[in-house]
This record gives structure tokens, sequence and C-alpha cells, in this order.
């Protein structure tokens, strides 16, 4: 060696007895696994590892380490645990009955023996790696073995836990394992104490071998051989579960129950088992306890979702929600449940509309001294006012119930789309399936925009119109609607009974956001010609001031022109089957200035034709009565006919009379509407302008009428109605008109919406059609088939369309 040449090299030894260092080697080993390792040098260890490798005796080396593994298992670990294997329990598993705590005992005495084996076999391993880990970075790593570790986990697989029991061949100590696993869990459920920190270490260790040495996340042995195990057996105890839960016939209890077991096999899986288990045992809970009990526990009678959601029981209906979500997406169970009872429930709110629209469901008829008694009363058309009373209370119930079910779709249901869905349909259903819907809903608006909304603040009054909107939606013959609202609509304008002209444009812009302009073009024609109306009202006072009319008893005129097709005038006329009689005969100083207003109206729109409706104004007159203690005039507020009938007093000699076919001669007021009016006037007691011979509630045709002379009354201003004048509920009769004039209307429709889509579409067939068609009119009505190929059949006649292509296959053409 020479000096100065720098460090030298490092060589290993020439020659390695094999022998000599394995057995040096393996007692070191042994040293380990009896734990008494304090006293080696690892890294001298390490050393006479790394120089057997290096001298290519890593095959020899890592056989000998695998050999020396197996024996200590087989003959060390082994033994030891075969004796800590209670007797009781091999008896148990042939058939032997133990009590609960022997089972427990004899239980815990094998989780224990098998914990501490892992445990050490574990600490042991991990020290024997930290020695080999050259061989396995370079031996086990070119020859593709499994490292040390991973083979004696394999050993402790095989020659361990899959030890058959002695004179028990198809038993091993691994089965044995898993009943006393599944054991002890369901002594935890069923409320005994047991060990979970052994437990949880037994699962730990299943969760630490494989099948096989690739250790793939699938091979886990508690995968393959506990896990599977202990979902068959919790499956048939929650079967068994499920059972004794029906047979209580409680749903309230089966959902808590339900919950509870899924939520407490979670944790058990997470805190003592493995977290693998959580999502599948909760899969079995869904299944064999909820997937096939609930649907029997959701109609469950008396107790089910009828009952929960009669009574209001928000936890119950939460909780009964959130077992249908684990077990159906869809909640098809739920949503069948609640619809029905939305249904049942709808179909008693219309059963009592039905009945309190019963004429016949009045108070029993009252003796004649008790009608004698009571002819000096105002006339009351009872059967007419509780008709009006249930409409408004219809509305008023389906809202509450509407209320209910959207506070429980929110607190109960989590807003799901699909039970919103299916309670919408509900809603739809019964309300469709009354048949005064639209009529019942046009009064309610009708009602608060009279008197309902008075008082209330602009947020309240906006709360009040989108629930009635919320109704509009649901109502599929909105042409039927559309009809009643403008006929309760014209008598609020033109009797000026409104409260709120704005509520009244604010109800209009809702409407037309939720069922489009269409809808509301013509009601917003009504509003159009009354403001009109008001500017030509105030151009004709100009008028008649710059023509010098200086006659201080002339009357002041406030007109409201009226397009005949925008409102309904079939509704304003005076009674039914009366529309064709003459015109009122008005009083000569009336007759002039309707004259005058009318030339001036016709100066202005040449071409135009006015017709006066004289049922639909009001008027005021001033009146002397002699009797008045103080001042002797009052101002009545009277209708157009009132007032007509009143004047008719003024050329009559005090004390006189006109009977009431004078009077019917005279003004040539339809006889309905003047039975109407001479009652407000001569029956009411608080207004009786006139007096009646003989004196009843109802107006006979040889009936006498005189002027009051000595009425009185505390007011300056009387307002004189007119009986049944306000909107009510329609008759049979009426309600048959209504239907024929809507039907004869759809009709015009149908054909209009046919030749529209025919003119587009030049040539289409028949089913294509018809699909076309009931789209078009789908937001106003559902057009019946029949009628629909009724009106082909008549366009087909006038030439508007032809029938092309063949007779069972038939297609349309448009004809320019």
């Amino acid at each position: 060696m020479f000096a100065g040449r720098g460090r030298g090299k490092i060589r290993p030894p020439r020659r390695v007895d094999f022998e000599r260092d394995w057995k040096s080697l393996s007692i070191s080993l042994r040293e380990i696994h009896t734990k008494n390792a304090s006293t080696l040098s690892f890294e001298e260890l390490y050393r006479n590892a790394y120089k057997l490798v290096l001298k290519k005796k890593g095959e020899p080396l890592y056989h000998k380490v695998t050999n020396f593994e197996q024996d200590w298992l087989a003959n060390e670990v082994r033994p030891q645990i075969l004796d800590d294997i209670p007797q009781d329990l091999i008896a148990a598993y042939d058939g032997s009955q133990l009590t609960v705590n022997e089972r427990r005992m004899a239980g815990d005495k094998l989780l224990r023996a098998l914990k501490l084996a892992w445990e050490d076999h574990n600490l042991c391993m991990n020290m024997t790696t930290d020695v080999l880990m050259y061989m396995d970075r370079v031996y086990c790593s070119d020859n593709r073995k499994p490292s040390i570790f991973t083979t004696s986990m394999g050993q402790y697989r095989d020659y361990v836990l899959r030890t058959p029991i002695p004179n028990h061949a198809t038993l091993t100590i691994a089965t044995i394992l898993n009943k006393v696993m599944l054991d002890q869990i369901q002594m935890d459920r069923d409320g005994d104490i047991v060990n979970t920190a052994l437990l949880r270490s037994c699962s730990y260790m299943l969760e630490g071998l494989y099948e096989t040495e690739d250790e793939q996340e699938l091979n886990k042995l508690y995968i393959t051989s506990f896990e599977p195990e202990f979902l068959e057996a919790s499956a048939e105890y929650y079967r068994s579960v499920g059972k004794s839960l029906v047979a209580k016939a409680d749903a309230s209890n089966f959902c808590r129950q339900a919950r509870q077991a899924a939520i407490d096999e979670q944790d058990r899986c997470r805190s003592t088992l493995s977290a693998l288990t959580a999502p599948k045992i909760k899969a079995v809970v869904e299944t064999e306890l909820v997937k096939w009990n609930l649907p029997e526990m959701i109609s469950q009678e008396g107790t089910g979702v009828k009952a929960m959601l009669d009574n209001d029981r928000l936890s119950d209906l939460e909780q009964m929600y959130e077992l249908s979500s684990w077990v159906d997406p869809k909640k098809e169970a739920l949503k069948e449940a609640v619809q029905k009872r939305v249904v049942e429930q709808g179909n008693e709110v219309n059963a009592t509309a039905r009945q309190a629209s019963d004429p016949t469901a009045t108070k029993p008829a009252k003796g004649e001294s008790e009608r004698g008694e009571e002819a000096s009363k105002p006339p009351v058309d009872r059967p007419i006012n509780q008709q009006t009373a249930g409409a408004i209370k219809w509305v008023d119930d389906v809202l509450h119930l509407k209320d209910k079910y959207d506070y429980l779709l929110d607190a109960a249901f989590q807003s799901d789309q699909g039970l919103q869905t299916g309670i919408t349909r509900s809603f739809s259903d019964f309300i469709n399936g009354f048949e005064r819907s639209s009529e019942y809903l046009s009064l309610f608006f009708d009602e608060n925009m009279k008197k309902g909304i008075k008082g209330k603040t602009e947020n309240e009054v906006d709360i009040l119109l989108d629930k009635g909107i919320t109704l509009l939606r649901y109502i599929s013959d909105k042409d039927m609607f559309e009809r009643y609202y403008k006929k309760h609509l014209s008598k609020r304008l033109l009797m000026k009974k409104s409260v709120s002209m704005d509520a009244e444009r604010q109800m209009i812009s809702k409407m037309k956001l939720e069922v489009g302009n269409t809808f509301t073009q013509r009601i917003e024609a009504m509003f159009r010609d009354i403001f009109i109306s008001g500017e030509l009202t105030a151009s004709y006072k100009k008028h008649i001031n710059d023509l010098g009319d200086t006659d201080a008893q002339r009357a002041e005129l406030d007109a409201h022109i009226l397009t005949a097709t925008m409102w309904p005038m079939d509704a304003m006329m005076s009674s039914r089957g009366e529309e064709k009689k003459l015109a009122c005969n008005f009083p000569s100083e009336i007759e002039r200035i309707k004259q005058s207003f009318e030339k001036f109206y016709l100066n202005k729109h040449s071409g135009r034709q006015l017709t006066w409706q004289g049922n639909m104004g009001t008027v005021d007159l001033r009146a002397y009565f002699a009797e008045m203690k103080s001042k002797k005039t009052r101002e009545l507020n009277v209708s157009t006919y009132q007032m007509v009938i009143l004047l008719l007093f003024n050329d009559l000699p005090p004390g006189n009379h006109l009977s009431y076919e004078e009077i019917q001669a005279r003004t040539n007021i339809p006889d309905n509407e003047l039975v109407r009016n001479l009652q407000s006037l001569a029956v009411a007691q608080k207004t009786r302008i006139l007096v009646k011979e003989p004196m009843s509630k109802d107006v006979r045709k040889d009936d006498k009428f005189y002027f009051n002379e000595k009425f009185t009354s505390p007011f300056q201003r009387i307002k004189i109605g007119v009986v049944a004048s306000g909107n009510k509920v329609e008759d049979r009769d009426e309600r048959k008109e209504t239907e024929e004039r809507v039907d004869l209307e759809r009709g015009q429709t149908v054909e209009a919406a046919i030749v529209r889509t025919m003119k587009q579409r030049k040539e289409l067939k028949h089913q294509q059609l018809i699909t076309e068609v009931i789209q078009q009119l789908s937001a106003r009505f559902t057009p019946d088939v029949n009628l629909l190929k009724k009106k082909i059949e008549a366009l087909i006649e006038r030439e508007y369309l032809e029938r092309v292509g063949e007779i069972d296959r038939p297609a349309y053409r448009y004809m320019a």
C-alpha cells in the first residue's frame, strides 16, 4: 500500500459461512420472538444478512426465514391459541346452550388470545423486517418474491387462523372467531355490555390479512371471510325485526326504530368493526328492514302517513321521508299516499261546498205567526247568502289546505321536487273535479276586491292575491274562470264597489304573468273603457258648459261607454230570457240628457251605436220627507231602475198610489228586475221609501205602492241596495246557460286554432293536428277530442280544409 494514495475501498468478505451466519441469525430471531431483543445489536444482524445477500445467498436465507416463521407459528403460537379456546365455545358450535354471560366470557378469552398473538406477531415481524431490509429490497424485488413481512402475514393466516380444531375437521379458529364476533355484535344490539375494544382489535387483524400475496383491497380477510357472514346474519336479524315491528302496527315507532337501527349499525362499524362495512350494513338495514316493510307502514291504518298528515306529526313525516329516500329515489309509495290524502281532503272540502250550495239545505220552514212577525224585516234570500258564503269558504279551505302542504313540503319533505309535483297534481285533480271551482275562485276575488282588502297593507294585499293566483294555476278551464271574473269585475267597475283600483290592476298584472297576455287582453280592455269613459264624461261636461246651459236642476251624467265585444254583455242583461224586451222608459228630464249625450258621442264617433244598460247604473237623488225632525232632505243612492220608479211618484198627488202593473207599463222595466227593486224600496225597513199594500216580503202584480211621507233616517246619505243584486253563486239554470255560452266560445276558439295551425303547416296528419291544437289550447282549457273532430269536419264542409291520404290514415290540407 502506498502512502498518500487516498482512501482505501471497503471490500466485502471473500468467503461466507452461510450455516454459521444463519445459526447466529436464527438465534437472534428467536430472541426477538421471545421478547429478549434488548441485548441484540441490530446493526450487526443487519450486516450479517447484508453479507449473505451480497454473496448470492438471498434465496437460501429467504427460505430459512420463512421456514423459521412457519415453525414458530405452528409450534409456539398455534398451540397457545388452541389452549385458549374455551371448550364451551366448541360445544356451543355443536348446539349446546350457553347463557349470555357464559358466551361473553368465553368469547372474550378467545378474542383476547388472538389479539395478543396478532400484536406480538406484528411487532416481531416489523423488527425482523428491519433486520432483513436489504434482502427485501434486493433479492425479493429482483426475483418478484413477496416481502418477508407479507409472507409471514400469510403464514399467520394459514397456520393460525385456518388451523383445524382437534376432533372437528371442518371447524377452524377463524370459523370460531367469526361466530364469536357475530355473537358479541348481537349482544351489543340486544343492549348487553361487550368489550368493543377486543372486537375492534380482531377486526383490525382481519383487515391486515389477505387471501393472496398481492394484498389487494378486495382480498382482505375481513372482506372475504367475516363481512359476508356479518351481512348475512344482519339481514336475517333485520328481517325478523321488520316482521316484529310490522306486527305492532305502529308506523311512527317503525320509523324511529328503523332510522335508529341504521345509525347504530353504522356507528358500530366505524367504532367496533370497520368503516368499510358502514355503507354495506346500511344497505342491509334499508333493504331488509325498510324496503320490504315501508309500503305497509305508509298505508298503515291509524298510524300511517294519513294519520301523520291529519295530525301534523312533522317529526314522523320527516323520518318517513328519510326512510323512503333510502329505498326509492322517487319515493313513489310516500308520494302516492300523500297524493291520495290530499285528494281525499280536497274532496271533503268540495262536498262541504256542494252542501252549502244546495238550496234545500236551509232551516225548516217557520210557522205562519213567525212569518207575520218577520214580514217587516228586510228580505233575505237565505239560500243565496249561504251559497255565496260557501263559495268564499271553499276557497279559504283550499288555501288553508295548500298552506298546510306547502309547510309540510318544506319542513318535512325537504322541498322534494317529486313530492311537490305529486301534491300539485292532486290539488289540480280535486279542484278541477269540483264543477264550480272557477266561479267560486272568481267570487273569492270579488269579495276581497270589494271589502276583503280594506285596511290591509300593500304587502298583505300582495300575499292575498298571490294565494288566489296559486289556485288559478291549478284550474284547467281558465276560459270559464275568465268569463266569471269578467262578469264580477264588470259589476265592481260599473257600481264602483272596488276598494282599490291599484289592487285591481295589480291583480291583472299577476294574471298576465301566470297565464299570459291572451288571457288578460279583454280584462285590460275593460279598464281602458273605464278610463276613456272618465275622459269622455269630462269632455261632455265641458261641452255642456260651452253651450251655456244654465239649468240649475239639470242632472250630471257620468257615463261608462263599454265596448260590447270586451264586456260580458250577456251577463249584464236585465234578466235571463228577457234580453229582447224593449228598453227602459226613462223620465223626460233623463231622456233629454240621454239624447244630448248620444248626439255628443256620435259626433265624435260616427257609425257607432249606443245601447243603454239601465240595470247597471247608479243615481244620486235628493228626496224631501216631511216627517224629518231636522233637515227634511236626504240624499239617496239608488240604482237606475229605482230612480226611474221613484221619479214616477213626483207627479203623483199625496196619498195616491201606483199599482205594480202601472209601474211596469210606464217604465218597461223587466219583471224580474222590477220585483227586486221594489222589494228594496218598499219592504226593507231601513230603506222603505215606498209603502206596499198589502205588506209582505213578496211583491205581487196586484200590490199597490205609496210614497212613504213618514220615512225617517238619522243618516244624511242613504244607500239603497238591490235585493240579491250582488254577485252570487249561479243557480242550475244560470250555470247551464253559462256552460252553453262557454261551449259555444270554445267551439269558435277550436276552429280558429285549427285554421291557424293548418294555415301555417299547410298539410298535417290527423293525429298531428289533434296534438298541436290541444297543445295550443291547453293554457285556456282542455278541448274534447270529439269536439276537435266535429270542428275539423265542419271546416271541411266549409272548404277551409280538404281530406287527403288514405281513409284509415287521414291527413288534411289547408285550402287558401
